[in-house]
């Protein structure tokens, strides 16, 4: 209890912001709350949770492997097949050519399964309960860079860094319409979140200790006194997390 009560202690004692890698397949909760246990049950550091959103700010970068003829309900892995179309005369010229209409300001329409409300509930969580749900208009959005990484039909994949709001899962199924066929993500890992990125700030669950997160926490401003009173109690012992869209629940990629 007492080796409990330090390690308590110096967790409390750390104030900032660190970046985890989330592998696929668990949600962004499952993570959170393993790393709850690694670390006691303490992953509020400080005022560190109340400046996630300054600190994340910017634009984000994925890579996705897609996969062409197939598409599925959930535009990923994680769905059923719905539609199956050939994809024999899509060449990789005419894929990069592609590309570069998805490239700058377009209009893009959210998938159906995600964390996007309808009558205060999560779109995602609607359909599983078999609900009817329509899909919410096209927004414009940001792709800053677009470029083709792999050409291996029918897996293909690209690196893509966008703004806020956007989603791979229906740039993928778009790209794939647009080229006369259809296609869903294999494969979907943030690289980049504002001034994190995956290589060079993201921890395993294998450093998951306070010596790691202590050397890989990044230092925030002092919040105002408006963000101070924000949420302060919900936030002072509570897990803070920017999820991706590796959650079919989550809000954007």
């Amino acid at each position: 209890m007492a080796v409990q009560n330090s390690t308590l202690s110096k967790l409390q004692s750390l104030n900032g912001i660190f970046a985890i890698y989330k592998k696929q397949g668990p949600t962004s909760a499952d993570v959170l709350n393993t790393l709850k246990k690694a670390l006691l049950r303490v992953v509020g550091i400080g005022e560190g949770t109340k400046m996630l959103t300054t600190m994340l700010a910017g634009s984000k970068k994925y890579r996705a492997v897609g996969e062409l003829g197939k598409a599925t309900d959930t535009l990923d892995v994680t769905g059923n097949v719905v539609e199956e179309k050939s994809y024999d005369h899509i060449t990789k010229e005419a894929f990069e050519e592609q590309l570069k209409q998805f490239t700058g300001e377009i209009m893009q329409v959210p998938p159906l399964y995600s964390a996007l409300k309808k009558d205060g509930q999560r779109m995602s969580v609607l359909l599983k309960q078999g609900q009817e749900v329509e899909a919410k208009p096209a927004r414009s959005v940001t792709v800053y860079s677009l470029s083709l990484q792999d050409f291996s039909p029918p897996c293909f994949t690209i690196d893509v860094e966008c703004g806020g709001g956007f989603y791979v899962r229906s740039l993928v199924d778009d790209l794939a319409k647009a080229l006369s066929s259809c296609a869903h993500i294999k494969e979907l890992t943030r690289t980049k979140q504002g001034q994190f990125t995956l290589e060079e700030h993201a921890l395993k669950e294998d450093r998951w200790t306070w010596t790691d997160i202590s050397q890989a926490l990044q230092p925030c401003p002092k919040p105002s006194g408006q963000q101070k009173n924000a949420k302060k109690a919900k936030s002072k012992h509570m897990p803070t997390s920017s999820e991706s869209e590796g959650d079919n629940g989550d809000q954007n990629d």
